[in-house]
C-alpha cells in the first residue's frame, strides 16, 4: 500500500484534528498557522517548534495554546520556558525535543523543518502512523527510499505539501498508475531565466534573491534562481509517486500558474492551476481528504491574459541535470547532491563562492564521491545521515580549488 493515497476516500473530517507544526515560525509554518487561525473551531494545537526563534515561537505558544513547544537550540530552552512561564504549557530543546514535539499524538503534522534536521522528527509522525503533510524536501531527497517504505509500513499517510508535488497529487487522481505516462512539473525559472551563462556566473546575493514570483525564506529563494530546488523537486517527486527518472519533466512556466500537470495513456493532461500562495497547497493538505475555505485570492485567468511554458536551459542551470543524474545514480548519491548544493548556497551567501560555482561544488562533490565507492543503499535515517555528513566534509574540503578556479 502506498503511504501516499492516490484516489481521495473520502472519509470525512473529524470533528476536532489535533494539529502539530515541526517549524512553525518559517515561513511554511507561518502559513500552515495562518490558516489555522482561520479555523479555530476544526483544529487543536498539540505542539509547535522552532529553530531559534525564541520570540516567534512564544508569540505562536500565547495564540494557540499548544500542549507542548520545542526550540531546536538547547541554549535558547531557559529563554523559552521564562517566557511561558504560567501558561502550563511544557517546554524542550535540543533534537530530542523536536522529535517529541513529532511523536505526541497529533492526527496531523506538518513537517517544515529545513534540511537534514528534519529527516528524523518526520520519521517520529511516520512511525506512529500520522497524516504527514510533507514540506522537507530532504526526508525525500536523502532517505527517499526507505522513507517511503517506513510511511507505508507505519500505515502512515504522506501528503505533499509543496506546490509542485501537490498539484501532481491532486491531477494523478484522475487515473491509475497504470494508466500514467508522465508527469511534469512546473519552474518559473526565476530571475535569471533570460540571463547569458556568463552573467549568471556573476549574479550576487541580492540579485539571486529577487524571486519573480514566490517569497521564500533564503536558502530556498537561491536554489530558485539556479534552479537546484527544481532538481531536488525531481527527486523528491520521484520517491513520492514512485516515478521513474524519465517518466518525469520539468517544464518553465514563468507566470507560476499552472503548478503540475499529468499525462495519461490516452494522452490526456490534467493539471492543476493557482496563485503562488503557499496557502493553497497546505490548505488542501489541511482539509484532506475534504477541502477547506481557504483565505488565497481567486484565480483571474482573464487578468493573467497569457500563460507561457519553455523548456529547460541546461547549460544555464547545470544543477538541473546534476539532479537527474544523482536520481539515476541512486545508492546515497542524491544525499551527497543536496548536501553538497546546501554547502554550496553557504559558500555564496558568505561571499566565498559565485553563484556559478554552486553547481560546480555539487559536480565535483558527486564525481568524488562516486571515484570513492562509497555508493550504497541506503538502510536507516543514520545511514542518510551519516553521508549527508561525509558529503558536506567532502564538499567543503572542495571549496578553496572550486572558488580558485571562478577568481
Amino acid at each position: 500500500m502506498s503511504a501516499v493515497p492516490l484516489r481521495n476516500n473520502k472519509a470525512g473530517l473529524a470533528e476536532v484534528r489535533s494539529i502539530t507544526v515541526l517549524g512553525a515560525t518559517g515561513s511554511i509554518g507561518d502559513s500552515t498557522m495562518d490558516l489555522l487561525r482561520g479555523a479555530p473551531e476544526r483544529y487543536r494545537v498539540e505542539a509547535l517548534t522552532g529553530n531559534s526563534n525564541v520570540d516567534g515561537l512564544v508569540k505562536l505558544a500565547r495564540e494557540f495554546n499548544p500542549r507542548f513547544v520545542a526550540v531546536a537550540d538547547p541554549a535558547r530552552l531557559q529563554e523559552l520556558r521564562d517566557a511561558l512561564a504560567g501558561t502550563g504549557i511544557a517546554c524542550g530543546g535540543g533534537e530530542s525535543a523536536i522529535i517529541e514535539a513529532a511523536a505526541r499524538p497529533a492526527d496531523w503534522v506538518m513537517a517544515a523543518v529545513s534540511g537534514a534536521a528534519g529527516l528524523k522528527p518526520a520519521l517520529a509522525a511516520v512511525d506512529r502512523g500520522a497524516t504527514v503533510a510533507l514540506a522537507n524536501k530532504e526526508c525525500l531527497v536523502c532517505a527517499g527510499d526507505f522513507f517511503m517504505q517506513r510511511a507505508a509500513q507505519a500505515g502512515a499517510c504522506i501528503l505533499p505539501a509543496d506546490s509542485e508535488h501537490n498539484a501532481l497529487f491532486q491531477a494523478l487522481s484522475s487515473g491509475n498508475r497504470e494508466e500514467l505516462v508522465r508527469v511534469i512539473i512546473t519552474a518559473s525559472g526565476g530571475p535569471f531565466r533570460t540571463w547569458a551563462p556568463a552573467d549568471i556566473e556573476q549574479a550576487t546575493l541580492a540579485q539571486a534573491l529577487k524571486h519573480p514570483n514566490w517569497s521564500m525564506g533564503q536558502k530556498i529563494t537561491i536554489d530558485s534562481a539556479s534552479m537546484m530546488n527544481k532538481g531536488l523537486e525531481v527527486i523528491e517527486a520521484s520517491y513520492l509517486f514512485a516515478l521513474a527518472p524519465d517518466e518525469i519533466d520539468v517544464l518553465v512556466h514563468p507566470q507560476s500558474i499552472v503548478h503540475g500537470m499529468v499525462e495519461f495513456s490516452d494522452r490526456s493532461v490534467v493539471a492543476q492551476l493557482g496563485a503562488p500562495d503557499m496557502r493553497i497547497p497546505i490548505a488542501h493538505c489541511l482539509g484532506w481528504p475534504d477541502r477547506i475555505k481557504g483565505p488565497s485570492a481567486r484565480l483571474d485567468l482573464a487578468k493573467i491574459g497569457t500563460l507561457t511554458f519553455e523548456a529547460p536551459d541546461f547549460e544555464r542551470f547545470p544543477g538541473l541535470r546534476l539532479a537527474y543524474e544523482s536520481l539515476r545514480t541512486g545508492r546515497g548519491a542524491t544525499t551527497v547532491f543536496n548536501a553538497a548544493n546546501e554547502v554550496a548556497v553557504a559558500a555564496f551567501i558568505a561571499g566565498q563562492i559565485r553563484f556559478g560555482a554552486i553547481a560546480r561544488l555539487v559536480e565535483a562533490t558527486l564525481e568524488q564521491w562516486t571515484r570513492s565507492g562509497n555508493l550504497a543503499p541506503l538502510s536507516s535515517a543514520d545511514d542518510a545521515i551519516a553521508i549527508d555528513h561525509e558529503a558536506r566534509k567532502s564538499a567543503a574540503g572542495l571549496l578553496p580549488q572550486i572558488a580558485a578556479k571562478a577568481s
